[in-house]
């Protein structure tokens, strides 16, 4: 079996792409059968052959891990380019987590913000948790959630070009967060996502009521999500690509194909087959052996 080694240079560090090819290749004892520059001095491919991937990961993980401002993947040559892209949205596809920003509206974002921490790590239910999140902003008017979505959210880097290439090269994408749908219908709007699903929040005479509409939106419904969009689309999960940074994440990353965990809590990287630690979210592109030429905005 063929792999491709992919690397990727944040270019904000002084870090030598060549050098971290040199290092990959010295630590694997292989020369590269291929080497594709998808980058100019940013990202690279190379092919290997003779190698077990599983083992190749373990030997780069301890090195190439220890480069200042280096992503990489690992994984078969073959179907590299995903058909079906699930992505989270805050913290993901967006740069806050919705609820701290809604909290700060009613002066709690210092104790929403601890919870949602907390629940992100895996150390708390995510339904119980978001049950007592949603329930402190009661009495929060409509107008608050249109300043919040307004002044405080912020696409992620990359997160447009993603999204368009993908869709450009025939794959589906699909935007599913344990957030709420006022957030995620005009995100994935912006983006370009072709569905979104999230909780719903409980308004009555127009502010809200403390409650989430059943049923909530949490790890199981991405999963579920994968599982109905791959049968629809008729693909097999070797084709999806999933994308988060929290623990209610970790279901749909690991039945991907490919799971990429985002500048993630540590029990999300994890699970994932590979990890943007540094980067934007143009590297799950290059993962996928997309040339910045190729990339659509």
């Amino acid at each position: 079996m063929d792999i491709a080694l992919t690397l990727v240079v944040n270019p904000d560090y002084d870090t030598s792409l060549k050098m971290a090819e040199k290092t990959a290749q010295e630590a694997l004892n292989l020369k590269a059968l291929q080497h594709t520059v998808l980058s100019a001095d940013q990202a690279s491919d190379m092919v290997f052959s003779g190698a077990d991937l599983a083992n190749a990961k373990a030997t780069l993980q301890n090195i190439l891990s220890n480069i200042a401002g280096l992503d990489w993947a690992i994984q078969p040559t073959s179907g590299r380019r995903k058909k079906l892209l699930l992505a989270d949205m805050d913290s993901t596809m967006i740069t806050v987590e919705c609820i701290d920003e809604l909290a700060d509206f009613v002066g709690l974002k210092a104790q929403v913000s601890l919870i949602t921490e907390a629940a992100m790590r895996g150390e708390l239910d995510f339904e119980a948790a978001l049950t007592e999140r949603v329930a402190l902003l009661r009495g929060l008017s409509e107008e608050k959630l249109a300043a919040c979505y307004h002044d405080r959210i912020k696409l992620m880097p990359g997160a447009r070009a993603l999204v368009q290439t993908m869709k450009k090269y025939g794959a589906y994408t699909a935007l599913v967060s344990g957030g709420f749908t006022y957030f995620t219908e005009k995100v994935a709007g912006t983006i370009g996502f072709d569905m979104n699903r999230a909780n719903v929040l409980a308004l009555e005479n127009s502010a809200l009521t403390g409650k989430v509409i059943p049923p909530i939106c949490g790890a199981q419904t991405k999963l579920d999500t994968l599982d109905q969009l791959a049968a629809v689309q008729n693909i097999t999960k070797l084709e999806i690509l999933a994308v988060g940074d929290g623990a209610n994440d970790i279901p749909m990353i690991e039945a991907a194909g490919l799971g990429v965990a985002y500048r993630a809590h540590p029990k999300t990287r994890h699970a994932a087959s590979a990890a943007v630690i540094h980067g934007d979210l143009t590297a799950l592109l290059y993962f996928q052996g997309y040339n910045e030429n190729e990339f659509a905005e």
